[in-house]
């Protein structure tokens, strides 16, 4: 599995971005699709998961402003950022898990302004 992601850049705190993930490759239905992110200096960390059965997780400095979300149908999984602010400033990347295999993106640079 190939992953692109693409959407970040530069917006002002309280503003909004989509991120997209776009997968070749087949099954991509089965995996689990994450978003992680890794600001300077600190270790990188789970945003937003979603199954295959599209039930999503959130870290808890996201939920109620980011949604995840999955089209089946274009191999692609999005995260919907609200509200944003300057601590969400980061290098996000998509994540695909299978069966003890997992695949990464090449990252997509959000940083939010004060």
């Amino acid at each position: 599995v190939q992953l692109q992601a693409s959407g970040g850049g530069l917006v002002q705190a309280g503003g909004s971005l989509r991120l997209s993930c776009a997968a070749s490759g087949s099954r991509f239905s089965a995996y689990v699709m994450a978003w992680y992110r890794q600001a300077p200096g600190k270790q990188r960390e789970l945003v937003a998961l979603i199954s295959s059965g599209s039930s999503a997780n959130y870290a808890d400095s996201v939920k109620g402003r980011f949604t995840i979300s999955r089209d089946n149908a274009k191999n692609t999984v999005y995260l919907q950022m609200n509200s944003l602010k300057p601590e969400d400033t980061a290098v996000y990347y998509c994540n695909a898990q299978r069966v003890g295999t997992a695949f990464w993106g090449q990252g997509t640079q959000v940083t939010v302004s004060s």
